[in-house]
C-alpha cells in the first residue's frame, strides 16, 4: 500500500463495525481482533483522522417495520432481548474506548449506511477514505464495502481486523471479492502507510 499523505489521513475515517458482545460471541476468540484494531484507532486519532463505531440494535418500532416476509426480521425477532438497543450485547464493546468526537451510529440492517445518517456525518467531516474493520466479514463488511464504493469513498479493508465464523468465507471475500472495490491490507501495512 502506498504511503498516505497527511491530507489523505485527515480526510479518512476508521469504521469499527459490529464489534459488540452479541456479535463477537459468534467467534471462537475475538481477542486477536482487539489487539489489531486498537493500535489503528490510536494512530488514526493521533494523526487527526476520525474514528467511528457502527452497532446493530433494535427497538420495538424497528421490529414493527419489518414486513412479515422478511428473513432478517424473523432472525432479529427470534433473538428477542439479546438484540434490543439497551442490551449490553448490542453496545460498542467497552474495551474499544470510545472517545469524545467519535462517530457512533446504530443500524437496523446489515450495512452501515442504509438505516443511519453515517454518510451525512462523514460528508460534514470531509471524509473521502473509509478504513473498515468489522464482524462479520460476510455481513457488515461485505455490505459496507459495496455501499461505500457506490457512494464514491476510497475504501480500505483491514484484513486482520475483520472476522467471520466461517474462516473459508472470510478468506475468500478478502482475497477474491473485496479487492475489486477496495484496497485490502493488514493493520501493520496500514499503520506503516500512515506513519511519518
Amino acid at each position: 500500500m502506498n504511503r498516505l499523505s497527511t491530507a489523505d489521513i485527515q480526510r479518512s475515517a476508521l469504521l469499527v463495525m459490529d464489534y459488540q458482545p452479541g456479535i463477537l460471541g459468534f467467534l471462537p476468540d475475538p481477542a486477536p481482533l482487539f489487539a489489531k484494531v486498537m493500535p489503528v484507532q490510536q494512530l488514526m486519532r493521533s494523526r487527526g483522522a476520525k474514528v467511528g463505531f457502527v452497532r446493530v440494535a433494535f427497538d420495538a418500532a424497528d421490529l414493527e417495520r419489518f414486513p412479515g416476509h422478511s428473513a432478517m426480521g424473523a432472525r432479529v425477532k427470534a433473538a428477542g432481548a439479546h438484540m434490543h438497543l439497551d442490551s449490553p450485547s448490542t453496545a460498542v464493546h467497552p474495551d474499544l474506548g470510545v472517545a469524545p468526537g467519535d462517530i457512533i451510529v446504530r443500524k437496523t440492517r446489515v450495512g452501515a449506511f442504509s438505516t443511519t445518517d453515517l454518510h451525512a456525518q462523514l460528508q460534514r467531516a470531509g471524509i473521502e477514505t473509509l478504513v473498515l474493520a468489522g464482524v462479520h466479514t460476510s455481513g457488515v463488511v461485505l455490505s459496507t464495502v459495496r455501499e461505500a464504493h457506490d457512494l464514491d469513498y476510497r475504501v480500505i479493508v483491514l484484513s486482520d481486523a475483520c472476522a467471520d465464523p466461517d474462516a473459508k468465507v472470510n478468506e475468500f471475500l478478502l482475497r477474491e471479492i473485496f479487492p475489486r472495490q477496495a484496497t485490502v491490507v493488514t493493520t501493520a501495512e496500514f499503520c506503516e502507510a500512515i506513519s511519518s
